[in-house]
């Protein structure tokens, strides 16, 4: 299938994408008037280079934190949301669990209580003119160490959002082992809340077992170095806990891949491990959730039923309640049954 004909196609069936960074979606535009707002200057070509020029993880948290750095207001956010409402139009994502990373802007003096209802009204704002429904994992930040973990919890627990399903472990995995984050997590789960954590990224499987030990994640974000231990595999596939796989990203930050024929994925879902496909960072990693599915379908050779299973994985890994995973998927079934012609 040509690529036109594919993203055609994969442009009208319904998605769920699950491991997204609300800042990361902001558009390049955007960035510049950012920019221009903080520093009273156009953004220069070269500038702009650097900004995106990164070879691994900590280069990359380097890049984002200063994008995040460009914010002077909470009203700042409203650039986000309508790149990201672009974006999830565009892509077809009609849910969506996507992380924000607050303690930047906190440290910069920005009011939680503040960007919280900034942050809600847009959210709604999308829902009810697009139909999409955003909810919110709150990363506590490995970056800025357990104490500000604590304090991002507080901060979110004491000012309770419908739109909060959870929180999740980002930021420099090198640097902060899950061993340091198990407190904040156990409180989440005794609250209520989802938790997820980013593991298996740039550390080995340890970290993963870590995740799962440790914070009892029901998600792990990336996971791609598990490959590198069966028992691990084998207990990702007993136990069916999804792996939130962002393959573009992946190879950005070459700590496993250095291409996309080389990603694991198409192991673990041949091994029967649960995956999702996701893009982490689309303005940082050049990429989109119709690009990543063209990428699996033309380097890892997944045929299209196998896609439109991982498409409905997306959704059955989400933490939708089961009437609306079933409606979802339902309306996945009728979109494909209608748009998707076998081939030869």
């Amino acid at each position: 299938m040509k690529k036109t004909e594919f993203i055609t196609l994969l442009s009208k069936i319904p998605k769920a994408e699950l491991h997204i960074h609300i800042e990361a979606v902001i558009t390049i535009n955007s960035v510049r008037k950012l920019y221009e707002k903080r520093f009273g200057k156009k953004l220069s070509k070269d500038d702009e280079t650097k900004l995106f020029d990164y070879d691994d993880l900590p280069g990359f948290i380097n890049a984002f934190l200063k994008v995040q750095d460009l914010f002077t207001s909470v009203s700042d956010f409203d650039y986000i949301f309508n790149d990201f409402s672009d974006y999830l139009v565009t892509n077809n994502v009609v849910y969506c669990e996507a992380f924000f990373a607050p303690s930047a802007f906190i440290k910069k003096g920005f009011d939680y209580k503040e960007m919280m209802e900034n942050i809600s009204h847009n959210i709604a704002k999308i829902k009810e003119e697009k139909g999409i429904i955003i909810k919110l994992i709150i990363d506590v930040s490995r970056t800025f160490g357990e104490e500000n973990a604590e304090e991002n919890y507080k901060r979110f627990k004491d000012n309770p959002s419908k739109d909060i399903i959870g929180i999740g472990l980002g930021g420099n995995e090198a640097k902060g082992p899950c061993k340091l984050f198990g407190h904040v997590f156990d409180m989440a789960h005794k609250d209520g809340y989802h938790a997820v954590a980013h593991a298996g990224e740039d550390v080995g499987p340890e970290s993963v077992w870590d995740a799962l030990d440790i914070l009892h994640a029901e998600r792990i974000g990336h996971g791609i170095t598990s490959i590198q231990d069966e028992k691990l595999v084998e207990h990702l596939k007993e136990t069916q806990t999804p792996l939130e796989i962002c393959p573009t990203s992946n190879v950005f930050t070459k700590k496993l891949v250095k291409k996309l024929e080389d990603h694991p994925i198409r192991q673990f879902y041949d091994k029967g491990v649960f995956v999702t496909v996701n893009t982490d960072d689309p303005v940082f990693f050049k990429t989109t959730l119709l690009e990543e599915y063209w990428n699996i379908y033309t380097k890892l050779n997944f045929t299209m039923p196998e896609i439109k299973e991982i498409i409905n994985n997306s959704f059955k890994a989400s933490f939708l309640t089961d009437k609306q995973k079933k409606d979802y998927l339902s309306k996945v079934d009728s979109a494909w049954e209608e748009n998707y012609k076998k081939e030869d």
